[in-house]
C-alpha cells in the first residue's frame, strides 16, 4: 500500500553541494529534518569495522541505505507540519544505478510505495565549495556525473525540482522558507542539466 507524506520535503543534490549546512540553518528557523542515512551508515561501519561501505560491500551498503530510508520515512509519517529529509529513497535508487546493483527494481518499487512531498529542493554542483573528506571520496567529475543521474532519477520518480541558489546557507534557508510559504511553488518545474558546465536550470 502506498504511503504519502506531503509534509516531508526532500533536499538532495550531488555530493558536497552544501545541502546539510542549509538544513542546519532551516533547523534554526524551526524546521525539523532527518539526517542523511548514507553518512550514518558509513560512520557506523567505520566505527565497528564493518564492510557495508561505498569502497567495500556496495550491495550491502545499498541495501542498508534503502532499509534506513524507509525506516526514516515511516518514523516521520505523518508529519504534522513541513519538515525535511536530507536525501530520500530516490537517492538510493540513483546510487544503485551508479553501481549496477542487482536489486534496482526492488528499490524502484520502494520509491513508488513511499512518496514524499512532490516538490524536491535540489542543491546544484558547485565546484568552489566542493571538498572530499573521510566519508566523501568522489572527485568533482564524479560528483557532476552523480548530480546528472540524480536529476534523471528524481524526474523518473515523478518529482518536481526547485534549484537552490549558489549562495550562503542562511540565504538558501530564507529562499526555501519563502518557497514554503503559501505552497505555490512557482519554480517547481523539472530541471535541465548541462553536464559540460555543471549548471542546472529551471529556477526563475
Amino acid at each position: 500500500m502506498q504511503m504519502l507524506n506531503t509534509n516531508l520535503f526532500i533536499m538532495t543534490g550531488g555530493p558536497g553541494t552544501g545541502k546539510t549546512t542549509t538544513l542546519q540553518e532551516l533547523e534554526k528557523r524551526g524546521y525539523k529534518y532527518t539526517p542523511e542515512v548514507a553518512r550514518q551508515i558509513i560512520r557506523e561501519q567505520i566505527s565497528h569495522g564493518g564492510i557495508a561501505l561505498p569502497w567495500g560491500d556496495r550491495e550491502l551498503y545499498t541495501r542498508l541505505m534503502m532499509e534506513r530510508s524507509i525506516e526514516s520515512f515511516v518514523e516521520n509519517t505523518p508529519a504534522p507540519q513541513a519538515m525535511f529529509a536530507d536525501r530520500g529513497l530516490p537517492d538510493t535508487l540513483c546510487y544503485a544505478r551508479l553501481t549496477k546493483h542487482p536489486d534496482e527494481k526492488k528499490i524502484r518499487r520502494a520509491c513508488d510505495q513511499y512518496r514524499y512531498a512532490s516538490t524536491v529542493f535540489f542543491a546544484p554542483v558547485w565546484e568552489e565549495i566542493y571538498a572530499t573528506d573521510a566519508e566523501r571520496k568522489q572527485d568533482f567529475a564524479e560528483a557532476v556525473r552523480t548530480s546528472e543521474l540524480m536529476l534523471k532519477t528524481y524526474r523518473e520518480c515523478g518529482y518536481s525540482l526547485v534549484e537552490l541558489p549558489k549562495t550562503k546557507p542562511t540565504e538558501r534557508a530564507r529562499y526555501i522558507a519563502e518557497q514554503l510559504s503559501g505552497r505555490r511553488f512557482d519554480t517547481a518545474v523539472p530541471l535541465t542539466h548541462n553536464l559540460d558546465h555543471g549548471s542546472v536550470r529551471g529556477d526563475r
